[in-house]
């Protein structure tokens, strides 16, 4: 069976799946966010946050019920998405400085210090099924949002992010943790048990001093 027959094979019967169109989610990964915020209370009325990689919409959805009305989630993808109530769009791809810019010209805009509360990344590649290929894409992409977070992040606030373990996994955690008080790896139980994917939590960020 090919790699996109077993994803839609097991889009079909997946619990999460279900879940998430009875709740009215867009995405079945909005219940990995929920369960990840249950435990370590990452979220609060009147926080600002980026959701990175946001389409179709699961976390950006959930961080704007639980910042409330209030607060401000900034979304950001290569892709299109639906639009959400509350929830800012920017449609770009994060290797381009321009995009950097949009993302600073906004936060500055709606916040007062030009900075956010938390960064949450839910980026993956397109995925091969060939983790030689698969896995190094999504640590590119994991670096690009420490990017992102170190640029726009308030001391004490939290980052979020997904990757695919392998090689580099390692050192990108050795030079994250000088940043932040506390930093987890994490696989929700949302995860799909095959999937190589775990969440990077690090919380209470010290900035550069």
């Amino acid at each position: 069976m090919t790699h996109s027959k077993r994803w839609l094979q097991e889009h079909k019967t997946d619990l999460y799946v279900k879940l998430a169109k009875k709740a009215g989610y867009p995405s079945r990964a909005a219940f990995k966010l929920l369960e990840i915020n249950k435990k370590y209370k990452l979220f609060s009325l009147g926080m600002a946050v980026v959701d990175l990689g946001a389409a179709p919409g699961g976390w950006s959805h959930v961080a704007k019920e639980l910042v409330g009305s209030t607060g401000l989630v900034v979304a950001f993808d290569l892709l299109p998405m639906q639009p959400i109530s509350g929830v800012e769009f920017i449609r770009g791809d994060l290797n381009e400085s321009e995009m950097f810019h949009q993302l600073n010209t906004l936060i500055h805009k709606k916040t007062k210090e030009g900075l956010v509360d938390l960064v949450i990344s839910d980026m993956a590649p397109n995925i091969s099924g060939m983790k030689s290929i698969d896995q190094p894409k999504s640590l590119h992409l994991v670096e690009l949002a420490w990017n992102c977070a170190q640029k726009f992040l308030i001391i004490n606030g939290g980052f979020l992010a997904k990757v695919l373990q392998g090689f580099g996994v390692d050192v990108f955690l050795t030079n994250l943790r000088p940043y932040f008080k506390h930093v987890k790896l994490l696989k929700p139980s949302a995860s799909r048990a095959r999937s190589s994917e775990i969440y990077i939590l690090a919380t209470e960020f010290l900035g550069y001093n």
